[in-house]
């Protein structure tokens, strides 16, 4: 045997290399970031609270109504002999209120674990609106020939200058007026009725679904207009593919990365909008607990009672945070320029 050949022991004993790829890299930048993986944690928490903040989910299966599983109390339940209870409060009747109470005695945590449903509901509603319209219309845009790329974003910027956030205000009082008067026109009723069964919701997700994409469509169309002219797309369509089979297998996948990365850094945003439309009285019914409801019906006395207030507000804060870092790692992660 020749003194440079390899022997079975010797071929066994060599150390094997890993196989890394894009997605392995990312994930092991991802963990490395401690805030994006608290993020993840916070983010995964109130999923779990949302779901199972009473018994909804066993009553699809099983039927009878609801009752409150993590949460202490219905967000509805009232107790006007221990209203604007301080914390840790215990009653005569053998209730705790942990975060206190509001200003008609219902309880502060209670309500606060319901309200996450609102926000997390209209953060992922919103974003998957977006990231799927936007997409499509962005790839579209930009894949197509010059005049239509130049007439769809110019439609584009005519919505960006459009005073939306006006429409979406009259667009709610307009409806909210129809469901408080009666209407005869059954879709409007159809509208509506989907609105009440939904504590008020639905009209907040059109409102968000006419304005989130808008962002996503530019972003879209700026990493398709990338890609066009890249060698792998101009060797597919030398080949014969056509331009469906070349944006469905090439463009598509690259750009899902960095648009999933931007929607998520605009979660916070849509959370935001949701709470200011309930803050004005535009967003969820009552008692449907929306934090930013719960924040509107008691700031005036934060004085009397801070609890009210800041409760709603440091989970508003913690969610958008949660958010915001989570988004702020993905990039990181999904940007070799910035890995380590």
């Amino acid at each position: 045997m020749s003194a440079g050949s390899l022997t079975l022991d010797d071929k066994a004993a060599a150390p094997t290399t890993r196989r890394r790829t894009p997605t392995g890299d990312a994930v092991r930048q991802l963990v490395k970031n401690k805030a994006a993986v608290v993020s993840i944690v916070i983010i995964a928490t109130m999923i779990f609270i949302a779901i199972f903040a009473d018994t909804t989910v066993f009553t699809w299966f099983t039927g009878g109504e609801a009752q409150p599983l993590i949460a202490p109390y219905h967000y509805a339940e009232v107790d006007f002999a221990n209203a604007n209870a301080p914390a840790f409060t215990h009653t005569e009747e053998g209730k705790f209120y942990i975060l206190g109470t509001d200003y008609i005695g219902r309880d502060n945590l209670s309500r606060t674990l319901y309200g996450t449903r609102i926000s997390l509901a209209v953060a992922f509603v919103a974003s998957t609106v977006s990231l799927i319209v936007g997409m499509i219309f962005g790839m579209i845009s930009g894949y197509g020939s010059p005049g239509r790329d130049n007439v769809m974003m110019r439609f584009v910027d005519f919505l960006y200058g459009f005073p939306l956030i006006i429409f979406i205000i009259l667009m709610q009082v307009y409806f909210k007026a129809l469901g408080a008067r009666g209407s005869t026109n059954p879709v409007v009723d159809w509208v509506l009725q989907i609105d009440q069964a939904m504590g008020g919701i639905f009209l907040v997700f059109v409102a968000i679904g006419l304005i989130s994409w808008l962002s996503m469509a530019r972003i879209a169309r700026g990493q398709t207009l990338s890609y066009k002219k890249k060698e792998f797309v101009e060797a597919a369509r030398a080949v014969g593919s056509k331009d469906n089979r070349i944006i469905r297998k090439h463009v598509f996948p690259n750009i899902l990365g960095p648009c999933i990365v931007a929607e998520t850094l605009a979660i916070p945003g849509y959370i935001l909008t949701e709470a200011f439309l309930s803050f004005i009285g535009l967003g969820a019914n009552p008692p449907t607990p929306s934090w930013g409801i719960m924040i509107s019906e008691t700031y005036t006395a934060m004085r009397v009672a801070p609890l009210n207030v800041f409760v709603p507000a440091i989970a508003l804060t913690l969610t958008t945070l949660a958010f915001n870092f989570l988004g702020d790692g993905l990039r990181d992660a999904f940007d070799p320029r910035l890995r380590e």
